[in-house]
């Protein structure tokens, strides 16, 4: 009897420093995961923080879009939620989605409709994971973050972050799909992978329904 496919769907959330992407890295390379790899290869990890709508660096994308780009924000959701509806047995890891873009978007003013959205995504099985840290940790992680960022002005208001950690937490208890916060706060990208694997293992989310 063949073993039961890896199928993970899982939507890492977190504002800035939060050590998100390299989850999501680290996830999408984990064997209890996506099971164990004799060489790499390129398994999907997608992002709504792509900044595809505007032709410069740290444009304009699916969480930061203007009022007049609404409509085409949600048709590129509708077009990933179709392309995950047509391909439901493979592994999906995405780095920041629709909480972030509600997070964004409630802080200008505005509040789109994801019900649609979580209501195309729960049935295939995906989980959120909001990666937190401590708030009065930022400062350190905004310290080793600068040697090595393209933009460092972006971390000169650590309030921004603190305060977006916040609305990230009250979107993601309104969320309709399962919900794990992990501090990130230490780094630890191993603890955190196993803590996510033991959740998905006890909600059988690393399989598909």
């Amino acid at each position: 009897m063949p073993k039961a496919k890896l199928t993970p769907k899982i939507i890492l959330e977190g504002t800035r420093l939060t050590h998100k992407t390299d989850l999501a890295f680290a996830l999408n390379e984990h064997p209890r995961i996506v099971g164990p790899r004799r060489y790499r290869y390129h398994s999907p990890l997608i992002s709504a923080e792509w900044c595809g709508f505007t032709p410069v660096p740290w444009g304009r994308g699916l969480v930061n879009y203007a009022p007049e780009e609404e409509a085409r924000a949600l048709e590129t959701y509708a077009t990933w939620a179709r392309l995950f509806e047509l391909l439901p047995y493979y592994s999906w890891i995405v780095d920041r989605f629709h909480l972030s873009t509600l997070a964004w978007q409630v802080g200008a003013g505005r509040r789109p409709d994801f019900t649609w959205l979580e209501d195309r995504l729960r049935p295939l099985g995906f989980h959120v994971v909001l990666c937190t840290r401590r708030p009065e940790t930022f400062a350190a992680a905004r310290a080793a973050r600068l040697p090595v960022s393209g933009k460092p002005a972006q971390y000169d208001d650590l309030s921004v972050f603190v305060r977006e950690q916040e609305l990230l937490r009250r979107l993601a208890a309104e969320s309709t799909l399962p919900v794990l916060e992990v501090d990130m706060t230490d780094g630890d990208l191993e603890g955190a992978c196993d803590a996510v694997a033991d959740w998905m293992t006890q909600t059988g989310g690393l399989w598909a329904p």
